[in-house]
């Protein structure tokens, strides 16, 4: 029944059209949805008593060009609307995502470092309506369990949301051997600021907004975050055009603050992940696929234990298997 509460696209789906055909069950829909509900109330008691599922299960760290074994840690945040007691609609809430992953990297077929073709992406989630502190402890626990420490060098990715980069640094500051972590500004987040600023500039000619896009993400990636920065400060811009030096303000503030993440011609020669593809596809997978469908409305109680189901069947296979055999350490 949890499984298909957690993976169906409803409730209601679960009960009429998913359970009957997996296991020949009739229920009801309130049914469904109170059992999940139950499943994630019983999985956070168990990481609120600081148990982990299975033992120590190290991961095999992708090397970059250097030789260097990198793990990744990200997190970002996304609605979930709400319904309050009673029927009414009420603020929205907004779960975190965080994950800790080790992407295949983006390194030509002949280098030496290359993983094998079978290589694939390894992650571990954790989703929730936690508090930063919270989530910082669980996530460093799912990090010891794979063996983060093992790795070499660390590299954390975000979008520059308020707080995150101080939540990654406090709680992933660097190997223990030696070096701090790399907090890197997501690529497509930067591109999608000059996006914005193109628009403004050229809002009826889409060649020429396209143009000039193009042309600010080549010197970014390949020169770096100074340099797009230097750019725009030179920009000459249209007079008596509020909106257009709104956006303007904005974008520069956006890139002036996050320069000294924005080093990309190192990271790309290094073979690192910069783009937030992982990260997005994580709150895709573990939250919108579930929470954010056409017309739903959550009470706190149920995204909170949604999200940790979620987040558990997404991470390594068998953290689903190990929860519902009972397979729980201190």
């Amino acid at each position: 029944m949890t499984l298909a509460g957690t993976t169906g696209e409803s409730f209601e789906e679960a009960a009429d059209k998913l359970l009957p055909k997996m296991a020949s069950l009739r229920l009801s829909e309130s049914t469904v949805q109170r059992t999940s509900e139950t499943a994630g109330q019983r999985l956070a008691q168990l990481f609120k008593d600081k148990k982990i599922l299975g033992g120590p299960t190290p991961w095999t760290w992708h090397k970059d060009a250097r030789g260097v074994t990198c793990a990744y840690v990200s997190i970002d945040a996304t609605g979930v609307r709400q319904q309050a007691k009673g029927g009414g609609p009420a603020e929205g809430r907004m779960p975190y995502v965080a994950m800790v992953f080790n992407p295949v990297p983006d390194l030509p077929v002949d280098h030496p470092h290359r993983p094998p073709r079978s290589a694939t992406m390894q992650a571990r989630y954790v989703s929730g309506l936690y508090d930063l502190d919270d989530l910082g402890l669980l996530t460093r626990r799912q990090a010891a369990q794979v063996g983060m420490s093992r790795a070499e060098h660390w590299i954390g990715l975000s979008d520059g949301g308020n707080g995150l980069e101080n939540f990654l640094r406090k709680n992933f500051p660097g190997p223990i051997g030696g070096g701090e972590l790399t907090v890197i500004l997501d690529f497509w987040h930067a591109s999608d600021s000059l996006c914005k600023l193109a628009k403004a500039l050229h809002p009826g000619d889409e060649t020429a907004r396209q143009t000039l896009l193009t042309a600010w993400c080549h010197t970014m990636k390949h020169e770096g975050g100074r340099r797009i920065v230097e750019e725009l400060e030179k920009l000459p811009l249209p007079p008596r055009k509020p909106a257009v030096q709104a956006q303007y303000d904005e974008t520069l503030n956006y890139l002036r603050n996050n320069r000294h993440r924005m080093d990309y011609p190192t990271y790309v020669a290094n073979g690192w992940t910069i783009g937030s593809g992982a990260m997005e596809s994580a709150c895709k997978t573990v939250v919108c696929q579930r929470l954010k469908l056409a017309g739903m409305r959550w009470r706190e109680p149920g995204t909170n234990e949604i999200c940790h189901l979620r987040a558990l069947y997404r991470s390594d296979p068998q953290q689903w298997d190990l929860f519902w055999s009972r397979n729980v350490q201190a």
